[in-house]
Parts: C-alpha cells; sequence; structure tokens
C-alpha cells in the first residue's frame, strides 16, 4: 500500500505533461474555490443583511489582511519548492528536516501574527484613509480574523506539504469541510444571534481552525517519508536558512504587493463607501476568475521542482508552453462568461445601484488584461519551482509594487477618477508578463543535470 501512495504521488514526472498539469490543478481549483468562498460568503451575509458600510468594511481589509499574511506564505511557497525536489529526488532525510522546520515556522509565525493583527489594526486602517463611519467594523473585523492567524498559517503550511509531494486531493477536502462550517456559521450567528460583523469573523476564524485539525491530523497519521511527528517540530538551522533564502523573496514579493494595493485601496477609500463596496464586490468575482490561474501556478511550480529533483529539464521547458496554453485557453473562457453576467453577479453581493456602477467599471479596465496574468502565472510558477525566487520577487515587485506606486503619485494628481485607479492594475500586468518572458528566454534559469 506505502509503495502505491508514493507512485501516485511523484506522477509529475512522467506522463502526458498538459494531463499531469490538469489532473494536479483540478482538485487545487476546486480547494481554492471553496477558500474563497470564505471571504465571499462574509460579504454577500454582510452586504444583504448587515449593511453597505459593513460591505465596505470587509471589503477594505482584505488588502491589509494580504499584505500582513503576505511574507509567512512566501514561506510557505519556498518550503514547497525545497519539499517537492526532495521529494523527486527521495531525500528521505532532508525532506523530515524540512517538513518539521516547516510546521515549526508556521507556529512561530501564527503566533507573530496575532499580536502584531490586534494590536496594529486600528493604526493601519487610520493611516489607510477609512471613512469614520467604517472605521468600528473594519477594526472589528479584522481584530477577529488575525486571532485566527495560527490556523491559517498550519493549514497552509500543511497543505503546502501535501501539494509539494503531489497531493492535492485532501487539501480540497478538507477545505470544502471548512468552508461549509464558515457557510452555516455565517448565516446563524450574522442571521440568527444577530452578532454584525464580529459574526462573521468568527465563523471564519472557527472555519479555519477545522481545516488546520484535519491537515495536522493526515501529516502525523501518514506512513510516507513526509509524515509529521509532533515531538520532532523544531527549527533545523541549516534547513531554515535555505527555506528562508526561497521563501523570503517570495514572502518579500507577496508582500509588498500587497502592500502596493493597500495603498490603492487609500486611494480607493476617497471616493466613499459605494466605491470602496464595490470595488470590494468585484474583487471577490476577479478572486474567483483567477482561481484557476493561481491553481495553474501551483501546478506549475510543484510541476517544475519535481522534475527538476528528477533531472528531467526537458520535460520542465515542455510545461511551461503547455502550461500557458491551458490558461490562455481558460482566460478566453472566463471574458464570455463574465461580460454578458456582470450587473447579475454583482448583485448578489448589493441591491444597491452606486455598488454595482463602481464593480461594473471595475470590470471593464480588469477582464480585458486576463490573458497577461494567465502567462505571468504560468512563468512565475516555473520560475520559482526551479527556486530562483528571488528572480521572480524582483521582477514583480519592480512592476507590481514600484511601477504601480509611481503611477498613482504621479499620474492620479492630474486624473483624478476612480477608472484611472483602476488602470495601475492591466498596465503593471502587462510589463511584469513582458519581464518574466524575457527572463524565460533568455536567462539560464533552468539548472543541468
Amino acid at each position: 500500500m506505502e509503495l502505491k501512495q508514493k507512485t501516485k504521488l511523484v506522477a509529475m514526472t512522467e506522463g502526458v505533461i498538459w494531463k499531469q498539469l490538469l489532473i494536479f490543478s483540478m482538485p487545487l481549483l476546486v480547494g481554492n474555490l471553496f477558500q474563497q468562498m470564505y471571504n465571499t460568503v462574509d460579504s454577500i451575509v454582510v452586504g444583504n443583511f448587515i449593511g453597505s458600510e459593513a460591505l465596505a468594511a470587509v471589503g477594505s481589509s482584505n488588502s491589509l489582511i494580504n499584505l500582513i499574511i503576505g511574507m509567512f506564505m512566501g514561506i510557505a511557497t519556498g518550503a514547497g519548492v525545497i519539499i517537492s525536489q526532495y521529494y523527486g529526488a527521495k531525500d528521505e532525510q532532508k525532506l523530515h528536516w524540512a517538513v518539521h522546520t516547516c510546521m515549526a515556522l508556521s507556529l512561530i509565525g501564527g503566533a507573530a501574527l496575532i499580536v502584531i493583527g490586534v494590536i496594529l489594526s486600528p493604526l493601519i486602517l487610520e493611516w489607510m484613509g477609512t471613512p469614520e463611519e467604517v472605521m468600528p467594523n473594519s477594526v472589528s473585523y479584522l481584530r477577529i480574523f488575525f486571532c485566527g492567524s495560527l490556523f491559517n498559517l498550519v493549514y497552509n503550511m500543511g497543505a503546502g506539504v501535501l501539494r509539494a509531494v503531489g497531493d492535492s486531493k485532501r487539501p480540497l477536502y478538507y477545505l470544502i469541510i471548512s468552508s461549509l462550517v464558515n457557510v452555516v456559521l455565517d448565516l446563524v450567528f450574522v442571521i440568527v444571534f444577530q452578532m454584525g460583523t464580529p459574526g462573521v469573523g468568527y465563523a471564519t476564524v472557527i472555519a479555519q481552525g477545522v481545516s488546520a485539525v484535519l491537515v495536522v491530523h493526515t501529516l502525523i497519521k501518514t506512513d510516507d517519508i513526509y509524515r509529521l511527528i509532533p515531538s520532532k517540530i523544531r527549527i533545523d538551522r541549516r534547513m531554515m536558512k535555505r527555506i528562508l533564502k526561497l521563501g523570503i523573496p517570495s514572502g518579500i514579493q507577496q508582500s509588498i504587493i500587497s502592500l502596493s494595493n493597500v495603498i490603492v485601496q487609500a486611494n480607493i477609500n476617497g471616493f466613499g463607501a459605494a466605491a470602496m463596496a464595490g470595488y470590494g464586490a468585484y474583487g471577490k468575482v476577479d478572486g474567483f476568475a483567477m482561481l484557476p490561474l493561481q491553481s495553474f501556478c501551483m501546478a506549475a511550480t510543484t510541476f517544475t521542482g519535481q522534475n527538476i529533483g528528477a533531472k528531467q529539464e526537458k520535460r520542465v521547458k515542455q510545461g511551461v508552453f503547455q502550461g500557458i496554453a491551458i490558461s490562455l485557453s481558460y482566460t478566453v473562457l472566463i471574458a464570455f462568461i463574465l461580460f454578458p453576467n456582470a450587473e447579475k453577479i454583482l448583485r448578489i453581493f448589493s441591491p444597491d445601484e452606486n455598488v454595482i456602477y463602481y464593480g461594473i467599471e471595475t470590470m471593464k479596465v480588469l477582464l480585458p488584461f486576463y490573458w497577461t496574468l494567465a502567462i505571468h502565472q504560468i512563468l512565475m510558477g516555473t520560475i520559482r519551482g526551479s527556486g530562483r525566487t528571488m528572480v521572480s520577487m524582483l521582477i514583480g515587485v519592480g512592476n507590481m509594487c514600484i511601477l504601480r506606486m509611481i503611477y498613482i503619485n504621479l499620474l492620479m494628481p492630474f486624473f483624478p477618477s476612480f477608472v484611472a485607479v483602476m488602470w495601475c492594475y492591466p498596465i503593471t500586468w502587462t510589463t511584469t508578463m513582458l519581464m518574466d518572458i524575457v527572463y524565460t528566454l533568455k536567462a539560464k534559469w533552468l539548472p543541468k543535470s
């Protein structure tokens, strides 16, 4: 039985490439869909049963949440690259060190985030220019959310371990369970117990706790070489150094890009609660639309890591082209779905005509440029899987942060409109994609056997 399980998990190194990418991506996609349901259900319940101001509070908190959690999620990305390479190479001892060091880092990071989030939430929201009428709900929701940071990091690190060894199904099952828990508790806390915005936060934290317990239980009970032994959870300095070397660039990239999004959010806040709610509502739609591309990116990272570990460099190059073809096909499909149905979809979040107006304006700018993200996600996943996380960071930060901030600070004073703010996204997506292409074609990023 153990041998069969291992053969199944290393299938990314053999077989038809596009089929392997799709087979591995599908559980990731469904899992990401359920993970996206956390905040989306929160927004639907808040927008329909509490009000547009509460919806604005939940929506405006997302960019800040991504900023603070981004660093730790980047470390999880670096850990996944290392684990996939060790698993592909069948290096049991180093894999053991990596898994237990990863879990120790997630416990430490989760505890730190709880303290940071509770203390700094009001100060950062005030710095973002959050309107006074939205501030109480924003602070309450954000503080409660950060109280679940430990569960959040433990689950994502544990799920990252499973995905790195080729198991994308069990993280999916656990997300489905936790998402259903979140939906039920949202309705109970808000509608039945009238707990308002705090009830939405409590539902999310409890659901995250469920997923964390399930993934840790799986890692403890497995008989494979990536088994987690609680008494062995500790930091191996050499392994931590390698994890951080790969993970910190990814974390910096995610955090700094999230910082640019916080600044964009601060500019949106200046247009009032309706603009905040409309932008936040389409943000949920955008989150769902981007999930397949993110899943393909994660598949490309694991695919590249395992095949480099197995010294199959030619297969890695073939995976790049087939992954891009899959991603571009998807963006055409999603455009045909969203354009004719935008208003109907946005009404799920709010019946307010002003909110719907701003949501549609956001979509008109962003949707035509999703194809640039399709190419970027595959190339970024491949570059990360090869261990070149520093390059990925420099490209991402240079375009999606520095260039975005130049646009916001230099051009916005001359074009002070909501639509002008939105254009910072497609412009920087395009420049990022172009730099990804140049690096992939010109640089020696693929190690030789």
